[in-house]
């Protein structure tokens, strides 16, 4: 398929597929069901779909305009017949996801030509926050990008030590200050280390701590602040990590998250062990925050360039 040589190669084709492996036999399963029998989408075919897109956790707001667009079609086109569904539909959830920013990279590019570039990376504990810092490490160690990962997690002693010893496994540098240090003191000082060691680019970790508290939205705010007095500019990048198995949970999440700082792009973890995918597409459409990597597996090399008709066609493919 030309597409995929163009943008994947076929391991990583078969690690999305794999992935998404889950929702995809969910969606279509129900989606077959669905349509059996009938010839044309009417509207127990459209309502049958709302519903199937809700129970995917692609959320209502978004399902509903996934409808109305292809009711829409449907009254243009007088009679849609529904063999065609599965790429119209397909059609409409990949034109959505380029209205809400989500852009198809074609590998792991710094999100800023400055030097040192430095990514903030927030979101709760146990969605896979210091794995997926330890894998982007990896992916731009691999490209010759000289990296420091700092600890700015300064509340667990296990996070302190998981990104050390991510670190030592990606073989990039490592700050920290210890535990119950001043997290935006480590961001100040690991942007610091950054410029002077000549780094390319720093990842920060933040605390992860329930979204519910306010105090630590408040703390969010007050590291992006230092960061950006040690560096003009900078963060050139913050990026949320979600889980993807927490469903709708995610989306509220993303609204506490976007709330306290300026989330620039998305990280949605774990799809391989979620029937729900579809809250990619929902959180995309909610925020308008592009989602920029896809967590597909265990493995160092799992977590993937976010690409929407890779996504949306993997998920539709029979």
């Amino acid at each position: 398929m030309s597409f995929f040589s163009k943008f994947f190669n076929k391991e990583k084709k078969e690690d999305l597929d794999k992935g998404l492996e889950k929702t995809k036999s969910n969606f279509l399963g129900k989606l077959g069901k669905a349509i059996a029998g009938k010839t044309t989408v009417d509207e127990e075919v459209l309502d049958e779909l709302e519903s199937i897109l809700i129970s995917s956790d692609v959320g209502l707001d978004t399902t509903v305009k996934i409808i109305e667009r292809i009711e829409a079609r449907v009254a243009r086109d007088k009679y849609l017949n529904t063999s065609e569904l599965n790429e119209i539909l397909r059609d409409e959830i990949v034109q959505l996801l380029a209205e809400n920013n989500t852009t198809d990279l074609e590998g792991y590019t710094l999100p800023s030509e400055h030097r040192p570039t430095i990514i903030m990376v927030v979101g709760v504990n146990g969605v896979g926050k210091t794995t997926t810092i330890g894998k982007l490490a990896h992916q731009y160690q691999s490209q010759g990008l000289k990296v420091v990962m700092g600890a700015g997690d300064t509340f667990r002693a296990a996070a302190v030590d998981q990104l050390k010893i991510w670190s030592e496994r990606v073989g990039c540098d490592f700050y920290s200050k210890g535990m119950n240090t001043d997290p935006a003191a480590v961001a100040f000082e690991t942007v610091n280390y950054a410029i002077q060691n000549k780094c390319d680019v720093a990842i920060i970790d933040t605390a992860g701590r329930l979204h519910t508290k306010f105090n630590l939205m408040k703390e969010l705010s007050k590291i992006r602040n230092s960061i950006s007095k040690r560096l003009d500019g900078a963060p050139h990048e913050v990026l949320l990590v979600l889980d993807a198995t927490t469903g709708q949970n995610a989306i509220e999440q993303a609204v506490h998250f976007t709330k306290a700082t300026e989330v620039s792009a998305l990280a949605l973890t774990k799809l391989d062990g979620t029937a729900k995918g579809g809250v990619a597409i929902g959180i995309s459409d909610q925020f308008k925050v592009p989602i920029k990597y896809i967590g597909v597996g265990e493995g160092i090399h799992h977590l993937q360039i976010f690409n929407k008709r890779a996504f949306v066609d993997s998920i539709f493919e029979a």
